[in-house]
């Protein structure tokens, strides 16, 4: 799989200063951290899920989590297991090119017991997204995920979902995130990102952003966002890959605040059209919450909407100015530091403070790819929308 690959190569050939790399579910974790991009959920109860997993992959999606709990009533989590076993032994009978897939459980128990039911089916699956996860609730999750991964023999790797209120609360929040971080250092070849868990968060207060704004213009989730990046997602060989939080809207009736897209992007790129589609659904808002997920250090989205995931990936891809910086930070005979104007003349690089965003910036545009000196996310955009 990669990313774009659904569109025509020719296409790529158009939009792509460096194309997106290939990858597989056997890739090495620092790759499959980097390249998960907009990890689409879905009820694990949906009758023709063998189906939507395929048409998803077919538009692009390269990463999905089939959910036993939150998405679904408690009621249902028998029916919700039958039918993952059932759907993953009808996936292992087509030859299709599937998506890196995860099953989001509810107790340490369910992992060993899906993976002996899945059979010969479970070479299909990822690993498993663990939810509400503190030291405490979170070792026994990673425990069962070993003995699994010993009983199969295939690699399973955990995503951990930070979204607990221990974790919320001033009072208890950096314990909380010290432990975290002990059991995640533990297991830290099987973790292979940490989710948010922002609807949760607002939930503690009674909250939820409006289509209007984003997790970052809600004061405590974004205190809540920031901490846990501090802690966890450093880019000194200690931390991990954070995601981004889910946008819960697809359509909005009535709109509050001004459109947060600029128009000039789109007329330059004749697509206004797009522009008020996006609008439409509510996709302004989504575009600028990536843009700041990214500011703040966090990569890929968890989403709800197949609609979102392109806008993920599109803004995903690593600009060609961005790549020029890059490259010219990470030459060799800049080793000893120092200052150098950009090629694009327009900021300064300085080798040492930013080598760690270089070499970010290298990783993303190795599973993203590196756009045409031309090309922005309203072209990216233009051409996934259309394949």
């Amino acid at each position: 799989m990669r990313h774009f690959g659904h569109i025509a190569p020719e296409v790529r050939q158009r939009l792509f200063h460096q194309q997106p790399c290939e990858f597989t579910a056997d890739s090495p974790a620092r790759l499959l951290s980097a390249a998960l991009g907009a990890t689409l959920y879905s009820p694990a109860t949906r009758p023709r899920l063998a189906d939507d997993i395929v048409k998803q992959a077919g538009l692009g999606v390269v990463s999905m989590v089939l959910c036993l709990e939150d998405s679904i009533g408690d009621e249902d989590v028998p029916a919700g297991e039958e039918n993952l076993v059932r759907q993953f032994t009808d996936l292992a009978d087509r030859a299709v090119d599937l998506p890196l897939l995860f099953i989001r459980v509810r107790h340490p128990e369910q992992i060993p017991d899906l993976v002996r039911r899945l059979g010969p089916a479970v070479r299909l699956l990822s690993g498993f997204v663990l939810p509400k996860f503190t030291e405490e609730r979170g070792i026994p999750f990673l425990e069962a995920l070993s003995v699994a991964e010993a009983a199969s023999g295939r690699r399973l790797f955990a995503m951990p979902v930070l979204e607990s209120p221990e974790l919320l609360y001033r009072e208890t929040r950096v314990e909380t995130l010290e432990g975290i971080a002990r059991a995640v250092d533990k297991y830290r070849d099987r973790v292979l990102a940490l989710r948010l868990g922002v609807t949760d968060f607002c939930s503690s207060y009674g909250l939820r952003r409006a289509p209007d704004m984003t997790a970052w213009d809600v004061q405590i989730v974004a205190s809540v966002i920031a901490d846990v990046v501090n802690m966890l997602g450093r880019a000194d060989g200690t931390g991990f890959t954070v995601t981004g939080p889910v946008w819960e809207y697809f359509r909005v009736q009535e709109r509050m605040f001004k459109p947060q897209l600029r128009r000039s992007p789109f007329l330059e790129g004749q697509a206004e059209e797009l522009r008020e589609a996006l609008i439409e659904h509510a996709m302004d808002g989504l575009l600028r919450e990536i843009t700041l997920d990214q500011a703040n250090g966090l990569l890929g989205k968890t989403c709800i909407h197949p609609s979102h995931v392109l806008p993920v990936h599109a803004l995903s891809v690593v600009s060609h100015e961005e790549f020029s910086d890059a490259q010219d930070i990470l030459r060799p005979e800049r080793g000893g530091g120092g200052v150098l104007r950009s090629q694009y003349t327009n900021k300064m690089n300085e080798v040492k403070p930013h080598r760690a965003w270089a070499e970010r910036t290298m990783m993303r545009a190795e599973v993203f790819g590196v756009a045409n000196e031309d090309i922005g996310f309203v072209e990216l955009l233009a051409a996934g929308i259309t394949s």
